[in-house]
């Protein structure tokens, strides 16, 4: 039993939430690409039947648990369904958390179940972008430097450490052109809440209230495709092109109901959406090899090829990335090939 664990186990014998109850010892409950933990404990009430809740150990010097409380409270108040906060203590980093179960997207996703999965999803989306536009004002701005700091976790981590790959002159300026472009792209988008990782390992199949809605923490305020893309073009399931753009339509017609974009949008909407998607994809490549080479989190290597797949397709169809284009045809995707 490691000393973190330990103080776990002390912190819940402080909460108020389990006073009078039974509780097995907390187990692990899920795996994170961040220093968070998860752990589940069954609670036996004096009377009634027993349930399950979720502790989320965020050791302080690694992670701050405030704006997942603040967040929750705000998804809460929009009809959205996210953990209800149980316990609470910021300074040691732990929360006890309402649990909503196994059912991952991800575990659920199927030809027969997509299209009410995703239909939810995006309409729980929508809600968020709409009824999130005053809560959105308070939120950290997607600026145009974390936009680029993501953009360089793909030549730091994923170019240069994970495939030793090095940049010419050339295509130095090449990539600080394609990220300027794919960086105004994403400003010039109107501005609303962004969950940021909002995908089938982060979305539970729910009876009520579909889906219910985790790891919202890192929300901003920025592009208004970004969350649609991050779902409909997963880094962890594919879908037929024909497919995602039909999911994509049905997403441009609720916004234009919901008088976030005009009808007449179509075109740009599109193009919006594909090149936020590669700086997404981007951004995930790296993040991927930095879990392997600085978190020793191996699993998440067998990802890369996928959002490499979307970089390819997608920047085939613009100007803008034709740089990306031979780079990855010329570079990236021989050296993956080799197993490097």
């Amino acid at each position: 039993m490691t000393e973190r664990f330990q103080q776990l186990v002390s912190w819940l014998n402080t909460c108020k939430f389990l006073e009078n109850t039974d509780y097995t010892q907390p187990e692990p409950a899920s795996n994170d690409a961040s220093f968070r933990r998860y752990y589940r404990i069954s609670v036996t009430p004096l009377s009634g039947p027993s349930f399950t809740v979720i502790i989320m150990d965020a050791p302080p010097e690694h992670e701050d648990c405030e704006p997942f409380v603040r967040i929750a409270t705000q998804l809460s108040k929009m009809g959205l369904t996210v953990p209800d906060v149980l316990e609470q203590d910021l300074k040691q980093g732990f929360l006890l958390l309402k649990d909503l179960g196994n059912e991952t997207y991800l575990s659920c996703l199927t030809e027969s179940s997509a299209e009410a999965l995703y239909r939810d999803a995006l309409q729980a989306l929508v809600t968020l972008q709409v009824k999130g536009k005053e809560e959105a004002k308070a939120l950290p701005d997607y600026s145009v430097d974390l936009l680029t700091t993501e953009m360089n976790l793909f030549t730091d981590w994923l170019l240069t450490k994970h495939l030793d790959i090095g940049l010419s002159v050339s295509e130095k300026q090449d990539w600080f052109q394609l990220q300027k472009q794919l960086s105004d792209s994403a400003r010039n988008q109107p501005q609303t809440y962004v969950h940021r990782d909002y995908h089938s390992r982060n979305l539970m199949v729910m009876s009520e209230g579909n889906p219910g809605i985790l790891d919202f923490q890192d929300a901003v305020k920025g592009p208004l495709t970004y969350d649609a893309v991050s779902m409909l073009r997963d880094c962890y399931i594919t879908w037929p092109k024909e497919q995602v753009v039909e999911w994509q339509r049905e997403y441009f017609l609720l916004l234009a109901k919901a008088n976030m974009l005009s009808k007449n949008d179509w075109s740009g909407f599109v193009k919006a959406m594909d090149l936020m998607g590669i700086q997404r994809h981007l951004k995930a490549s790296g993040i991927f090899a930095r879990l392997y080479h600085r978190d020793g989190k191996d699993g998440y290597l067998n990802d890369i090829p996928t959002t490499l797949n979307y970089l390819f397709e997608v920047g085939q169809r613009y100007s803008e990335t034709q740089s990306l284009v031979r780079l990855l045809e010329s570079k990236v995707l021989p050296a993956m090939e080799r197993g490097a």
